[in-house]
């Protein structure tokens, strides 16, 4: 009897350990948000590996023509284009310069949209173009997603605009193991910087990074019975070996 009733004690205290309180994993719990530092504006700004997609136009159509080259490739014995020609691609080296037909090299590195649109158009108007609309995009924009989520992973955002809640969402949202608390690590000036969030908060929407940047890292870490779970499963063999060899060294010793 007193064998069972030590049974029974052990699964309850099991069962109430494993339970998980409703607080720990529901997100955006009832705290307030302020108002005041909350914005819907998004600003990206160019950084060293930015494959930009630069697009001039105008009236004058053979004006722009030296400014949208495309990229093409030739065969070596016939010296003719092989495949579709694609809009040539400028790239922000590590000291955020790009080099730009007839213009040349330009520092566009630190510099949002508006402001290099902005540097171009005095550029061209009116020496080279006259009023030119011009229009950029980052083709490589992505970020990565990484730790206790269902699908883990580099993701190409097309639109360049993602939120922290579309970014979990994009890798099949966290697993019921998956801290409420993650990570942001953005390259800043040279440097990486850490953030925190808490997806339980709504105080995330007024974050410094609610709206992801490019090659932005996203990090879950898993909870603590995750951690000790994944640890033991690796070392389930190497104790079951130790354990066999010491049984047989005792039960040789014993004979």
């Amino acid at each position: 009897m007193q064998k069972v009733k030590s049974i029974v004690l052990l699964l309850a205290i099991t069962i109430f350990t494993s339970c998980v309180s409703k607080k720990k994993i529901v997100y955006f719990q009832n705290d307030q948000i302020d108002q005041s530092r909350f914005s819907n504006s998004y600003k990206t700004i160019f950084k060293p590996d930015d494959l930009l997609q630069i697009t001039v136009s105008a009236l004058d159509i053979e004006a722009v023509k030296p400014f949208n080259l495309p990229a093409v490739s030739y065969a070596t014995t016939t010296n003719s284009v092989v495949g579709t020609p694609r809009q040539q691609l400028y790239l922000v080296d590590n000291e955020g310069y790009i080099d730009f037909p007839i213009l040349g090299r330009l520092k566009v590195g630190g510099l949002t949209r508006q402001e290099t649109i902005d540097l171009l158009t005095k550029k061209l108007d009116p020496d080279y173009i006259k009023k030119p609309t011009i229009i950029i995009r980052i083709s490589n924009f992505s970020v990565t997603i990484l730790g206790d989520v269902q699908t883990p992973g580099t993701y190409t955002i097309p639109n360049e605009r993602i939120t922290i809640l579309q970014a979990v969402g994009l890798a099949g949202d966290l697993n019921i193991s998956g801290v409420r608390n993650i990570q942001v690590k953005r390259e800043e000036n040279g440097q990486i910087k850490t953030y925190e969030l808490d997806l339980r908060s709504n105080s995330l929407f007024t974050s410094p990074v609610y709206y992801l940047q490019q090659n932005d890292i996203v990090y879950v870490e898993p909870n603590k019975a995750r951690s000790q779970s994944a640890s033991y499963n690796q070392n389930t063999t190497l104790f079951i070996s130790i354990g066999s060899v010491l049984v047989a060294l005792i039960a040789a010793l014993t004979r």
